[in-house]
């Protein structure tokens, strides 16, 4: 006879735990949330993203392109460029994103995140 497992209910799911793990890390979610609107270049990146840096772009770009979501594409030049667009598995975050952000802006306004932070 085999023992059952209990589990907690109040025991994190671990899926969702890798999720904001990963999506909470600084600029992930922001840079995919940006490139729901299409693909972008570097610079095109940086210039929607106000405050992150060309390195932590680089770092990011990378762990998102490693991670499947996103996909690099140089196309040879002249000029050489490098566009970034998201994945199948990037774009399914879309709609949970979209979801996010209008919580949001129901629940967290930004006077109040401000406040808060001061």
């Amino acid at each position: 006879m085999s023992e059952q497992v209990q589990h907690d209910a109040r025991a994190c799911d671990g899926a969702l735990a890798r999720a904001f793990g990963f999506l909470g890390k600084r600029w992930n979610g922001i840079l995919l949330a940006t490139l729901g609107s299409g693909p972008a270049g570097f610079s095109e990146l940086r210039r929607a993203v106000a405050g992150i840096s060309d390195s932590v772009l680089s770092d990011r770009l990378a762990e998102l392109c490693g991670a499947g979501l996103v996909h690099r594409t140089v196309h040879e030049g002249p000029p050489v460029a490098v566009v970034y667009e998201l994945s199948d598995s990037g774009r399914a975050l879309t709609p949970a994103l979209r979801e996010l952000t209008t919580w949001a802006r129901e629940n967290l306004p930004a006077d109040r995140c401000a406040r808060e932070s001061a």
